[in-house]
């Protein structure tokens, strides 16, 4: 027996997958599920396959870096006073300015690296949102997609260059967006803002030459605090008005 429509995303996924399959969440409209890279091919497939999932679809997939994931600077909307102002003169580590070796630290210790991958389900109607952490941080590997959604290929390239996760399996993993002899991953979290080189053309050796960069000063910007969106309980309110009103 066929399962119920109004079964959810999320309970389809957990029922079906079990406990290969966790951190199954909806959220705003969206369903996220979380997978182990020596589970990932064998899920992607039947996400593809499986007439209750049906993923014919991959519309995006990117790299992503959680170092620092949850550490924040300034109060947040939980412990902010009404007196906004003193948010941007006061920070959680106290008065002062930023500084990298007192700035609160996350208690959590999550995993570094992680491939994110956004399906769509034409014929049922349906997103899904796939995380796959890499078990490594110093050499992040996770399995390549590209043998069940082949428009995987520019996308894992992508992440490969930016973030410098192997997708072990793909035809031509190579740098798609930096030059072929860039050093370093500029998405890394550690990677610094200025760059490591910069080029410039030299007229007396009429060539392109790569130098230390010694024309741009470094700065140290504070990643910002991850807080509701209004917007999204507004139109929450407004559509609940809306059905009562018809």
């Amino acid at each position: 027996m066929s399962e119920p429509t109004t079964t959810s995303l999320a309970d389809r996924l957990r029922a079906h997958f079990g406990d290969r399959v966790s951190n199954v969440t909806e959220r705003l409209g969206q369903t996220t599920v979380e997978v182990q890279p020596a589970h990932w091919l064998e899920i992607a497939r039947a996400l593809r396959d499986e007439p209750q999932f049906h993923f014919e679809q991959l519309i995006d997939l990117c790299g992503v870096d959680y170092l620092g994931y949850g550490e924040d600077e300034w109060a947040t909307s939980e412990e902010a006073t009404s007196e906004g102002f003193s948010r941007g003169v006061e920070g959680a580590a106290g008065p002062g300015r930023f500084s990298w070796s007192t700035r609160p630290r996350h208690e959590q210790q999550l995993r570094r690296f992680a491939s994110v991958t956004h399906l769509l389900s034409l014929k049922n109607n349906v997103r899904l949102r796939v995380r796959c952490f890499a078990p490594e941080n110093a050499l992040p590997v996770i399995p390549s997609v590209t043998g069940i959604w082949p428009v995987a290929d520019w996308f894992e390239r992508e992440a490969f260059d930016l973030y410098g996760i192997i997708y072990e399996g793909h035809s031509d993993l190579r740098r798609i967006l930096t030059d072929y002899g860039f050093v370093g991953h500029p998405f890394r979290k550690d990677f610094p803002l200025i760059g490591n080189v910069e080029v410039r053309y030299d007229p007396e050796a009429q060539r392109v030459v790569y130098e230390p960069v010694a024309s741009v000063s470094p700065r140290v910007l504070v990643a910002r605090v991850v807080r509701e969106d209004s917007r999204f309980s507004t139109a929450r309110g407004e559509a609940a008005d809306d059905w009562k009103d018809n």
